[in-house]
């Protein structure tokens, strides 16, 4: 047996998703895995059971492990806790889209205190209208789920049935939230998916049947205790994860007594949602044309209600107590979701103001759309390419909505993630050519595999490092493993004979890693008698900034990885609880590297794009175009605010903001050069 004691260090601890990346990894071997914390045991193969141990961030687990591939497991679980169990930045883009789209708020609005209630923050906006009250959105009548029960065989069929019901269900909920701009976010489902395969869970419910329960009344009991147990851990953060539990536990028992799906009854007008709280799903499927925003008595700002709605754009306040369910339907209401802040019944003038406040950032959003498919040209005629970092085909299409001239960053992970073998050629082929004739001429930069450090494989088993990010990741780990690598760059190849293709390779250090993995894209090239494509290095390390006017001699072209580039220069991890505030791309050392890059590649006649949330944040984007940038890659959601404010300057104006962020101390006094948007 192999014991091992570990501390988690990502931020958020064991909750869902770095809960799911644990199990997954796991699952991949055939030993018993079991995780102690606390004076509590969880089997480490079962999302829920794991969940129940409350892990907070910076608190030790012990795991224990017993069977033939006891010591790959090992390794393999070690290194995956090391990495941060699959967290990386937070809703960059949705974060940025919502900086860039909505002007800095003015006051809560004025009223008198009786009228006034507040809550936590969950989502910015402003919403107008009549109040609306769920009520009992989420039961089921107790007469179905407690009908007769049938012979084990048949129970046991009917929740099949419901668990494959509801697995396809939650595939088009999760496929309809991609579409709506809210990738990253669509990922919550991946955990409601998990659940419905969780062996604790199923076997429990398996239990209860053959002691002959209904397999309506075993899932309900289930599915109860396992959200109560979670619901009453210390974190708020994993407590709040029974809301999880509870909506993939309703939608499945709707399906086992044949009441559907389920879903919002809602009036045929557009009103403020009220209610105890509101599940992910419930959420993901809010009609923005007859829901203006929503508040709830329960919740929190991290609950996966909240995080959906911010990627919505759907003002929302969220922990405003009881009293709030007490409110009459049809009453007028202004929810601020940026201050957290409900008016009830206000009078004229304060409708009034908060109707101003609303129009101006609508109609700043609705004219950034509008003018989306026009080129970004500052106000002397200079044009800066603003393009798409997208994940999967469905964003390539939004992107081209959106008014992306290109995809200047394609992270191909997607296509490795949450699956137990990597996939091969022809399903990578397949996909690269879907993104390229989706984006209908438009050029594509595929970056090869960025796996690694904050990004592990459970089917790619790194050896355990102290310090991952430091270690075997992006362009080292595939040129360790050439064949996948090889495999890659083939697909993308093949894809290129059907649009503009262009291939790049992350974390790039040393010229000799750059000259192997250019050399073996060479080499396919002849292999296949396909012309070779313009091939670029991301600048994310220091030394590859430094090392810029040598890159430039060979590389076509540069992208300036910002996130990784201000982590490793400021030696600050982005996601340290304490230190994450020092992380900031506009630090005066950050934004000479970018300089020193882009002065290198423009004196060889080659150009730089910027991609990472700094290329999106609007005190930054002058500055960057200031620096001589020449393509901003972003994500969807933000394209149409970055062109609208690029249009709103002179590059001789940024040219100056930049001159005199090369002489600032701080990052603070680089921001103090600019308003906030």
């Amino acid at each position: 047996m192999k014991e091992l004691h570990l501390t988690v260090h990502n931020a958020t601890g064991l909750h869902a998703r770095p809960a799911k990346v644990f199990v997954n990894t796991a699952k991949q071997f055939k030993a018993d895995i079991r995780v102690q914390h606390g004076g509590k045991r969880a089997n480490g193969k079962s999302l829920i059971s794991v969940l129940t141990l409350g892990v907070e961030r910076g608190q030790q687990i012990a795991i224990f492990i017993e069977g033939e591939d006891e010591d790959e497991a090992a390794a393999a679980l070690t290194a995956i806790v090391a990495a941060g169990l699959g967290e990386g930045a937070a809703e960059p883009a949705v974060a940025v889209a919502t900086a860039a789209s909505t002007p800095t708020p003015a006051a809560a609005p004025t009223a008198t205190p009786a009228n006034v209630l507040h809550g936590v923050p969950a989502a910015p906006g402003v919403a107008i209208g009549p109040l609306f009250r769920l009520r009992n959105v989420s039961e089921v009548p107790a007469h179905l789920i407690g009908a007769v029960a049938g012979t084990d065989a048949e129970e046991t069929h009917r929740l099949q049935t419901a668990i494959a019901q509801a697995r396809e269900q939650l595939t088009v909920l999760r496929r309809q939230l991609v579409q709506r701009g809210a990738a990253a976010e669509a990922a919550i489902f991946d955990v409601h998916l998990e659940i419905l395969e969780d062996d604790d869970l199923l076997s429990a419910v398996g239990d209860r049947i053959r002691r002959g329960e209904s397999a309506a009344q075993a899932w309900q009991s289930v599915i109860t205790e396992r959200a109560q147990a979670v619901a009453a851990l210390d974190d708020p953060l994993l407590a709040g994860r029974a809301a999880d539990l509870h909506d993939v536990g309703y939608r499945v028992l709707r399906l086992l007594v044949g009441a559907g799906e389920g879903g919002l009854r809602l009036p045929d007008h557009p009103v403020i949602l009220v209610a105890q709280d509101l599940t992910p799903s419930e959420t993901a499927n809010l009609d923005p044309t007859r829901v203006l925003g929503f508040c709830t008595a329960a919740g929190g700002p991290t609950a996966h209600a909240a995080i959906i709605a911010r990627a919505l754009s759907l003002p929302a306040v969220v922990s405003m107590g009881a009293g709030v369910l007490d409110l009459a339907d049809g009453t007028l209401a202004v929810l601020d979701g940026q201050n957290g802040v409900l008016v009830v019944a206000p009078d004229a003038v304060t409708v009034a103001q908060a109707q101003q406040r609303r129009e101006r950032w609508l109609a700043a959003r609705l004219a950034s759309e509008q003018a989306a498919a026009e080129p970004a040209i500052t106000t002397d005629g200079v044009r800066i390419e603003v393009v798409a970092n997208i994940g999967g085909v469905a964003e390539a299409e939004r992107a081209v909505q959106a008014g992306a001239e290109g995809v200047g960053l394609l992270r191909t992970e997607f296509l490795f993630l949450d699956r137990n073998d990597p996939p091969d050629e022809e399903e990578q082929f397949r996909v690269y050519r879907d993104i390229v004739q989706a984006m209908g001429g438009r050029p594509v930069i595929v970056r090869t595999l960025d796996i690694g450090g904050d990004k592990p494989l459970p089917y790619i088993r790194v050896p355990a490092e102290a310090n991952p990010f430091l270690g075997e990741r992006g362009i080292r780990l595939c040129l360790a493993r050439p064949d996948l690598l090889r495999q890659q760059v083939r697909a993308i190849l093949r894809a290129s004979a059907y649009g503009p293709l262009r291939i790049m390779f992350p974390m790039v250090a040393d010229w000799n890693e750059w000259q192997r993995a250019r050399q073996m894209v060479l080499e396919v090239a002849r292999e296949l008698g396909v012309p070779p494509v313009p091939l670029g290095i991301m600048v994310e390390v220091p030394a590859a900034a430094l090392l810029a006017d040598v890159f430039a001699r060979e590389v076509d072209f540069f992208s300036v990885g910002t996130n990784d580039l201000t982590q490793y220069t400021l030696a600050v991890d982005r996601q340290h609880p304490s230190l994450a505030g020092m992380s900031d791309g506009l630090h005066p050392s950050v934004l000479r590297l970018i300089a020193h890059t882009v002065e290198a590649a423009h004196a060889a006649g080659k150009w730089v794009g910027v991609c990472g949330e700094l290329a999106a944040d609007p005190q930054a984007i002058p500055i960057l175009v200031g620096l001589g940038a020449d393509e901003l890659s972003v994500g969807v959601p933000a394209i149409p605010t970055v062109k609208a404010q690029v249009r709103t300057f002179s590059r001789a104006e940024a040219e100056q903001r930049a001159r005199q962020a090369l002489r600032c101390a701080t990052a603070a006094e680089v921001r103090a050069l600019l308003p906030a948007a």
